[in-house]
C-alpha cells in the first residue's frame, strides 16, 4: 500500500507545473492575446480574456458589473472611426503564481497614433489577479493607475525594465 501511495505522489508531482511553466501558460493565454487585442482594436477578443465576474478598479471608481467591457467596445469603435492606432508595451515588476491564481504587477505604455502621424503616450501601473477556470486563465481583478503617490508615471518610470516580447 505504501509503495502505491509513493508512486501516486511521485506521479502527481511529475505532472505539477513549475511557476515558470504556469507563467508561460499565462503569457500565451492572457498577455499575448491581450496585447494583440489592444493593438488590433478588437474589443471582443479583449473582453474574452476577462472572467464573467471581474472587480475592475480605476481612479474613476469600482466596477463589479462589467461596465468596463461596454466601454472597451465604445472606445475601440471610436478609435477606429478616428483613425487612431494603439501600441501597448508592458513589463512585470512582480509575479506571484501558483497552480490556480496569479497576482501580477507591472508597468505599461500605451501609444495613441493619429492619422497625422503624431503619437501620444500614456504610462501606468497595473495590478492584475488571474484565476485558472476550467483550464483557462482569466482576469478576475484589474486595477490600474497613471499616478503613484500623486505623481504621474512617466517614460522614465516605464524604462525601468525591458518590455516583454511575445
Amino acid at each position: 500500500m505504501r509503495s502505491i501511495l509513493f508512486f501516486l505522489a511521485l506521479n502527481l508531482s511529475a505532472h505539477a507545473q513549475s511557476v515558470e511553466e504556469l507563467q508561460n501558460e499565462i503569457d500565451k493565454q492572457v498577455w499575448k492575446p491581450f496585447k494583440q487585442a489592444f493593438e488590433s482594436l478588437d474589443s471582443k477578443a479583449l473582453n474574452a480574456i476577462y472572467a464573467k465576474k471581474v472587480l475592475r478598479v480605476t481612479p474613476e471608481g469600482i466596477d463589479t458589473k462589467g461596465a468596463f467591457k461596454v466601454k472597451n467596445v465604445k472606445r475601440f469603435e471610436q478609435n477606429k472611426a478616428d483613425g487612431v492606432s494603439i501600441t501597448l508595451d508592458f513589463w512585470f515588476d512582480r509575479r506571484n503564481t501558483n497552480a490556480t491564481t496569479s497576482y501580477e504587477v507591472g508597468f505599461y505604455r500605451l501609444g495613441f497614433s493619429s492619422v497625422e502621424g503624431k503619437t501620444n503616450f500614456v504610462y501606468g501601473q497595473f495590478h492584475i489577479v488571474l484565476q485558472k477556470m476550467d483550464g483557462v486563465w482569466k482576469i478576475t481583478q484589474d486595477w490600474d493607475t497613471t499616478t503613484i503617490n500623486g505623481k504621474a508615471i512617466t517614460a522614465e518610470d516605464f524604462e525601468g525594465k525591458p518590455i516583454l516580447r511575445f
